[in-house]
């Protein structure tokens, strides 16, 4: 995907696949508001697709490959959006793969179709299993690991870690508990979400398949379906386990299932949601760059059918004490730092923004994120929130109040001078700043931050605050300020993602929630906040307990099977440590709070004295300001500092009357605790408003009306106003603007109303329990932070008591984030922290396998004997029978509980039987398959042994010995012309060199033996090997003395000897030479041996080659391209224009060798021996060995030079400019050349060959670097000499187009003409015989109607018989001149 242009057009990659074979992806240019529908319409028309097929867009999203469908109306360049930076920067620079757009067949019953590979596979896959629980196929090896760790032969620590590393090495991550599933966190992606996968688990029982995610979703889903009782699933974990990455899987996964492959509208919403979420909740921490700091629920609710019809977030602990503190390497939340940067320089100075380091909340400690892209960040944010509802206006004073929290944080405080208790702010500077972004009294807002007003008896008192207090006073509304805009976003989300159906009581809903929570924690430093976390996962791990544990001996007593009581480690008792009124440490904690000269110390001794002798509590042996909490995980140390400072929040009833005398109505929206009361309030100032309006319109028109000159009429977009907005979905003057109109608007599809608001009012009480610290009776305090976390927390545990649960535990595999990396002691610790091997003991304890007595004789009744039916009776005999530990199995009332041992013992013998009946059924099917073989065979010998067979195979013996005959004759006649032709040949040599060497018999020679020279002469090459000869003063004279290196050559002229060519007779020729004289000792003779080394130059006119020598030599006057091209091009085009990949494959190796070989000799070779591939190889290899290419060295540089131009005319221009100043041979050899890619490339619809393929292809033969360059420089120009190649070919393409077009006009001009010719011809024909009419008798003319007839003939007729024929001869000069123009 690429950036958006100046008309704000982005370009979509949309990948195709299947669908259009050899197109990889298909750019679409689209705006922001481009539907689906109008995205799929252009690629039809592009890639001339079938239209009879529906077709639809898929999202395949980073964390895993998952495939999202997009309904029509989706628009695909704001889905794009919403992806990381890092993910289109890839796109855009490598193409990467992990986010992208594909196009999809959907089938008629509204699924996706994928072709018949995916449902081979799943076939195949299941029937395999289905063969293995039959007995047909052995049971899988045991791999050394277990998907589920219940059936762990030996449990301990030990077995567990290395189960769980060996299954993560494997790229396993996910394992079963029973019916808990486990995720460790690979820090990589790991392509096992495609659909192959979401189909693989369709339908499935837990445990079946590979342990999954998606199981876990699947079996949810069906549950809930079959049962119809609600589902949940609750994923915990440490920060950065993976727990936000779960719940996508599955939420996407879960509306999959109802929507068969289709993103529904509460999909989308929720997708848009999640960036929100995720700017205001969730900060770097030390272990996660991006660690969610609240607690999320997310209900997707179903009809009885099973599609979706709502959706429902519900948020727990918000973490608000980060807004004003953060600790070392820890950020605030994202949302201030995506401000700071994203915004435009006008609202910049609208909402009074700086720098981060000028803000108290978020100078603390860093700033920056390694890899994050703030500005990019912020606009993912704006578009998530315009998907989620939020209008331009709603969104900037959302940002309005985030800048006042961030100035609020900057104000500071001092003693006044001449007053001990009376303080005073820093900087009152920064006051009219707040004062107007809260749109309330600069001095209200003063006196609300340094004093507190206290109502007696009969007397009303001011108070002011003291140094410590006002600064937790300003932070404490600085946080109920976030907490609240928090909460309204939430409210809003519920509302764009509820369904009307779900206000009507007598519907039935049916839902499966999904909650995102915290893991245990236990740092070196643990506060308040680990604090409250752990008492969470305490609730949750007693709850967890409850609810395997009594379901499972609920099972049992239900089927009557004898049981022990399962023991478990009940942590009931740190439970009521914590919150049991009324010792309870909360309750302690809330009583410390309410004393004004209580401290941190004081509450920690209030702790000693009650709880000293409790079993869960424990104190440090030193003096150290902690307690230790042995919860169900471990034991864990907590310091007391700030325990009650976090747990207050001095929110005073004067600042929120001062927050309530807000102008803007988006403040007093916050604060209110009633939403309907407040819509209610905002319906009527908005109508007052309105009314105003109107009522101000009217009169400027009759003012107007009244005027001497007419104005033009006034547009009503004009009389629009920001009035009010209607909590953040639309402004009145839209509505009303819509409604006189009479056209839909976009905006009505969330509209607020009162009874939606009631409803959801009524989910989120628990959540707004901190808005009722802004309505108190004045001897009421506000209820502390404890107290508000616990009623989130039960109201938690009783959305989840009415469900049937899952349980996921997600486990950080490092702290350094390093894909495929175990760390054991960070695995082993969250072990214990989740009690996992207290849970796998328990689960072990039990029966884990169990079977229906329909699906027990099912399953087995290959074992069972004959006539066994599905009773307790007979199933039980059975189990007596086989050899089975008396423990290892139950037979209930309806069900067979069997342990992992006994079901691997029966499936053993299972298939132990299923064997052997298979081997017997294979004996006896073989027993017959050979009886037949053998009769067939006993048939066919007794029809062979008849007489005419033997008479036949008689003479076909005759007739063997005739043919071999004939060959014996044959090759011995070759071996003797061979042997004659090759004697004639060496006595003609002997005899010509004993000839030569008569005459110098009388001078002083050197003694040369007869064998070596005739060797030397046989030996001969041409191309400068050593010769060793024996000269004489008569073979050559010196005629130049040089001295190298210490050598001493002279120049000689040789006569050499050679053979003709033609008719292999000896021939001498005369050539020069450098002799060098080695002085040498010979033990035959008694003179001095001259070596004469010399090289015979190549001469290229003499040579036959056809490879690697210039164009120049191949061509003449009467042969203007080489004979070689013409003939590999004619046959290319006779008989290989239309082989797919003609130039992109290859052909064998030996093949092209010998053809080329054969070609270079000047051999007469049958093309047709060859397949078209080696042709064309043979094609290319003449082109690149050419000494000097087709597009010269010499004009490198310059065709390099004009491909930089921008104009594509001037580079077109220029192209042509340099190709005119090539030499005639090489421009007639690229001319045919280019002609012939032409002729390929308009045939590109079969042969897959499209014009930049070929450049790609014949670039590096015709238009090479010189030698000379750098080879570095040469790669960077690979691209520009491609183009430059590419743009020769589609311009001649367009030239070729051009002519036919024209060739057709002149054709059907010319066969106009010669029918106008042949109709003249015609007439002239009929008119001759009238005008004269002779005959011949006794070789005498007679007339008749001569002279007589002449006279009477019409004068008009001849003019007509002149007019024609001199318009027969204007045709017939218009026909040849447009057949010569043709």
């Amino acid at each position: 995907a690429g950036a958006a242009d100046g008309n704000g057009c982005f370009t979509v990659r949309i990948y195709p696949g299947a669908l259009a074979e050899g197109t990889i992806y298909c750019p679409v240019s689209a705006r922001k508001n481009t539907t689906a529908a109008e995205a799929i319409e252009r690629i039809i028309e592009r890639l001339r697709l079938d239209r009879r097929q529906c077709y639809v867009l898929a999202e395949v999203k980073e964390f895993g490959g998952e495939e999202w469908i997009l309904n029509p109306s989706d628009c695909p360049v704001q889905r794009m959006l919403l992806w990381p930076r890092v993910a289109l920067e890839q796109r855009a620079l490598s193409g990467g793969d992990d986010y992208r757009f594909l196009l999809r067949q959907k089938n008629l019953d509204g699924s996706i179709h994928y072709g018949g590979s995916l449902q081979m596979w799943l076939r195949v896959t299941e029937e395999r299993r289905c063969m293995v629980e039959r007995g047909l196929l052995p049971q899988p090896e045991p791999r050394g690991d277990h998907a589920d760790l219940c059936r762990l032969p030996e449990l301990n620590e030990r077995t567990l870690l290395d189960n769980l590393r060996s299954r993560f090495r494997q790229e396993w991550i996910y394992t079963y508990v029973g019916t808990i599933l486990i995720v460790i966190n690979p820090f990589k992606f790991l392509p096992i979400y495609n659909p192959k996968h979401v189909k693989m688990y369709d339908n499935h029982t837990l445990g079946e398949m590979e342990p999954h995610i998606y199981a876990v979703a699947d079996v949810a889903y069906h549950a809930m379906l079959q049962r119809r009782r609600n589902q949940c699933v609750v994923i915990s974990g440490e920060s950065g386990s993976g727990k936000t990455q779960s719940t996508n899987f599955l939420i996407h996964h879960l509306t999959a299932l109802s929507q068969k492959g289709f993103a529904s509208g509460v999909e989308q919403i929720i997708l848009g949601a999640g960036p929100v979420l995720e700017a205001f909740g969730n900060a770097k921490t030390a272990h996660n760059n991006n660690s969610s700091r609240f607690g999320k629920f997310i209900q997707v609710n179903y009809q009885e059918s099973g599609t979706v019809r709502g959706a429902y977030v519900e948020k727990y602990l918000l973490e608000k004490s980060r807004l004003v503190y953060q600790e070392h390497n820890e950020r605030n939340y994202h949302v201030f730092y995506y401000l700071l940067a994203g915004v435009s320089e006008e609202e910049r100075t609208a909402f009074h923004l700086r720098k981060p380091e000028e803000y108290h909340y978020l100078n603390q400690d860093c700033f920056t994120v390694e890899g994050e892209d703030l500005k990019h960040d912020f606009e993912r944010l704006q578009l998530a929130m315009e998907m989620v509802g939020f209008l331009p206006a709603t969104r900037k004073q959302i940002f309005s109040l985030l800048s006042a929290i961030l100035h609020l944080g900057n104000i500071r405080y001092k003693r006044k001078a001449y007053r001990d208790e009376a303080i005073d702010i820093c900087n009152p500077e920064v006051l009219p700043i707040v004062s107007e972004l809260l749109e309330v009294k600069e001095g209200t807002l003063l006196e609300a931050l340094t004093t507190r007003k206290t109502v007696t008896v009969g007397e009303r008192l001011i108070v002011p605050y003291k140094l410590a207090e006002a600064g937790t006073v300003r932070d404490s509304m600085a946080k109920s300020l976030y907490s609240a805009l928090f909460d309204w976003i939430v409210f809003r989300i519920n509302h764009a993602l509820l369904n009307n159906k779900d206000l009507e009581d007598n519907n039935k809903i049916l839902s499966i929630g999904v909650l995102d929570i915290f893991g245990f924690e236990d740092y070196e430093n643990n506060s308040f906040e680990q604090f409250c976390i752990n008492f969470a996962n305490e609730r949750l791990q007693h709850y967890f307990n409850q609810h395997i544990f009594k379901l499972e001996q609920e099972e049992y007593r239900a089927e009557g099977i004898t049981w022990h009581n399962i023991d478990y480690i009940d942590n009931s008792g740190c439970i009521n440590l914590i919150s049991k009124k009324p010792t309870a440490l909360l309750h302690l904690l809330d009583e410390e709070c309410n004393f004004p000269q209580a401290s941190n110390q004081t509450l920690l001794d209030k702790f000693k004295r009650q709880h000293e002798g409790n079993s869960y509590m424990e104190f440090p042996a030193v003096m150290e300001p902690a307690f230790i909490i042995r919860h169900y995980a471990g034991k864990v140390k907590y310091g007391i500092k700030d325990f009650r400072e976090k747990n207050t929040d001095h929110m005073r009833p004067d600042i929120v009357a001062l927050l309530k005398s807000s102008k803007n109505a988006f403040i007093g929206g916050l604060i209110g605790i009633d939403p309907s009361a407040t819509f209610r309030w905002a319906v009527l100032r908005a109508y007052f408003r309105a009314l105003v309006a109107f009522r101000e319109a009217g009169k400027r028109h009759q003012r107007k009306k009244s005027g001497a000159r007419r104005s033009p009429r006034t547009p009503l977009s004009d009389l629009q106003e920001p009035l009010i907005v209607f909590s953040g979905t639309c402004t009145l003057p839209v509505l009303l603007l819509a409604m006189l109109l009479r056209r839909p608007c976009p905006l009505l599809q969330h509209l607020l109303d009162v009874k939606s608001l009631k409803y959801l009012s009524k989910l989120t009480l628990h959540d707004r329990i901190t808005k009722s610290l802004l309505h108190l009776h004045k001897k009421k305090k506000p209820p502390s932070i404890s107290a508000q976390f616990q009623a989130s927390l039960n109201k938690l545990m009783e959305t989840l008591g009415h469900s049937e649960p899952y349980f996921v535990k997600c486990i950080r595999s490092n702290a350094e984030k390093l894909p495929l990396r175990f760390n054991d002691e960070l695995v082993l610790r969250q072990l214990r922290y989740t009690g996992m091997l207290e849970t796998v003991r328990i689960r072990q304890s039990g029966y884990n396998i169990k079977y229906s007595f329909k699906d027990f004789v099912r399953h087995f009744r290959v074992l069972l004997p004959e006539g066994t039916r599905a009773s307790k009776e007979d199933i039980q005999r059975f189990l007596g029978q086989v050899d089975l530990a008396p423990d290892g199995f139950q037979v209930g009332r309806t069900m067979v509980f069997l342990r992992e041992a006994g079901r691997r013992s029966l499936q053993a013998s299972l298939h132990g039987r299923v064997l052997s009946l298979v081997v017997a059924l294979q004996r006896r099917f073989r027993a017959r398959l050979e009886r037949a073989s053998f009769l067939r065979t006993r048939e066919a010998s007794v029809c062979i042994q008849v007489p005419s067979w033997r008479l036949w195979t008689y003479r076909r013996v005759d007739a063997a010995l005739v043919i071999q005959t004939a060959w014996r004759c044959h090759r011995a006649r070759e071996g003797y012309l061979s042997l004659y032709a090759t004697v004639v040949r060496l006595q003609a040599v002997s005899r010509g060199y004993l000839a030569r060497q008569s005459p110098t018999k009388s001078q002083k020679t050197l003694s040369v033996k007869h064998d070596s020279c005739l060797q030397s002469f046989k030996n001969r090459e041409c191309n400068g090997q050593g010769l060793v000869l024996a000269p004489c003063d008569s073979l050559y004279c010196p005629l130049q003395v040089e001295e190298h290196n210490g050598h001493v050559f002279k120049s000689t002229q040789y006569s050499i000897p050679t053979y003709c060519e033609y008719c292999s007779s000896l021939i001498w020729m005369m050539d020069r030479a450098c002799v060098c004289k080695c002085e040498c000792t010979n033990a035959g003779s008694n003179g001095i041996v001259f070596m004469l080394c010399f090289c015979e130059q190549f001469d290229p006119e003499l040579s036959p080659r056809q490879f690697g020598v210039e164009v120049s030599r191949l061509t003449n006057d009467e042969r203007t391209v080489p004979l070689v091209v013409e003939k590999l091009i004619n046959y290319i085009e006779m008989h290989g224009l239309y082989t797919e990949g003609i130039y992109r494959k290859s052909g064998s190796t030996n093949k092209i060798r010998e053809l080329k070989q054969g070609l270079d000799i000047g051999k007469h070779m049958n093309l047709d021996d060859y397949t078209i591939h080696v042709i064309a190889s043979v094609l290319k290899q003449w082109l690149r060995d050419l000494p000097n290419p087709l597009m010269t060295f010499e004009l490198y540089d310059e065709f390099l030079r004009i491909m930089c131009l921008q104009d594509k005319r001037e580079v077109i221009r220029g192209v042509y400019s340099i190709i005119d100043q090539l030499s005639r041979t090489h421009l007639n050899t690229l001319e045919r050349l280019i002609f012939h890619l032409v002729r390929i490339a308009l045939q590109e619809d079969t042969n897959r060959m499209s014009a930049n393929a070929l450049a790609i292809v014949f670039a590096p033969c015709i238009l090479r670097c010189p030698d000379t360059i750098d080879p570095l420089k040469s790669v960077q120009d690979i691209g520009k000499t491609t183009a430059c190649v590419e743009l020769v070919i589609v311009e001649q393409m367009n030239k070729y187009r051009a002519r036919l077009k024209d060739i057709n006009s002149l054709e059907f001009a010319e066969n106009k003409a010669k029918c106008r010719l042949t109709l003249i011809r015609r007439s002239l024909v009929r008119f001759k015989p009238q005008s004269c009419t002779c005959c011949c008798y006794n070789g005498h003319r007679l007339f008749s109607g001569g002279e007589e007839g002449a006279g009477s003939e019409p004068e008009l007729l001849e003019h007509q018989q002149a007019i024609m024929q001199q318009e027969e001869r204007v045709l017939t000069e218009q026909i040849e001149s447009l057949q010569k123009e043709k």
